[in-house]
């Protein structure tokens, strides 16, 4: 089992992935790296597909109906399956991927075994880091939200010895005008907070209640007309970059 499940069910509420959640070029450019010189690549928890390599053979699994039929036509269809059974043989693909994906898990753990046992060379987990979600000036307009992704997102610990042999942590900077909608994308552009569909395809927004949202929204829009948040958090328009909380976990078997 796993104490950090917080699964959404995305055939509610998946409708807009595809096109809010679409994946920054240099984000994926560093996950494609990781994965080395894999031909094949397995992508566990796939939604929509978008940080799939268009140079590899992928085989992708995703168990939500609504996100397979989000996956564009050049990409290959996916398995109707989950990460906690993988219906691979042992050791049948070079390398894996889960891109935002773990803390949707029912067991992380089991998937992640999963993962490595199917699995002949290299797995790239893109995630957030729950010890530095609290860098972000938008907890402190929904505290709510932060406890939400603390008690979903697994500590990196956790992964990183389910997955066993050697890990290593990259943590990568989120650019200015990245193009995928995750909550610290819009770290220079609080308006885009908002927009009630940019929360919608933010999954965490799902587990607090409406009253929070109606709090959220009528505070932040008071201090971006006043000018509070510029006071306090305008500095961060000039940042070319966030260092948070996302990182890529690259792990490679025991020898």
């Amino acid at each position: 089992m796993s104490s950090y499940h917080g699964s959404v069910n995305y055939d509610v509420n998946g409708g807009a992935y595809a096109q809010a959640r679409r994946a920054d070029p240099r984000i994926a450019a560093q996950l494609h790296a990781a994965l080395g010189r894999a031909r094949t690549v397995l992508n566990v928890g796939a939604g929509a597909g978008n940080y799939e390599p268009a140079d590899r053979y992928v085989i992708a699994i995703e168990p939500s109906a609504a996100m397979r039929a989000q996956r564009p036509p050049h990409l290959p269809p996916a398995i109707d399956a989950t990460a906690e059974r993988i219906p691979l043989s042992d050791q049948s693909v070079d390398a894996a991927m889960a891109t935002v994906t773990v803390h949707q898990w029912s067991d992380i753990r089991q998937g992640l075994r999963e993962m490595r046992r199917v699995t002949r060379g290299p797995i790239v987990i893109l995630a957030f880091d729950p010890d530095r979600l609290d860098r972000f000036w938008l907890y402190h307009y929904a505290p709510e939200l932060l406890a939400v992704e603390r008690r979903r997102d697994p500590p990196i610990d956790t992964i990183c010895q389910a997955l066993g042999g050697r890990n290593e942590i990259r943590y990568v900077a989120v650019p200015i005008d990245c193009t995928d909608g995750f909550s610290e994308a819009y770290y220079a552009r609080p308006e885009r907070f908002l927009d009630p569909s940019v929360r919608r395809t933010q999954s965490a927004w799902s587990f607090v209640d409406p009253e929070v949202h109606e709090r959220f929204v009528e505070t932040l829009s008071n201090d971006l007309a006043s000018g509070e948040w510029d006071r306090r958090f305008g500095n961060w328009r000039r940042f070319p970059q966030f260092d948070g909380s996302l990182c890529l976990i690259v792990n490679t078997p025991a020898p």
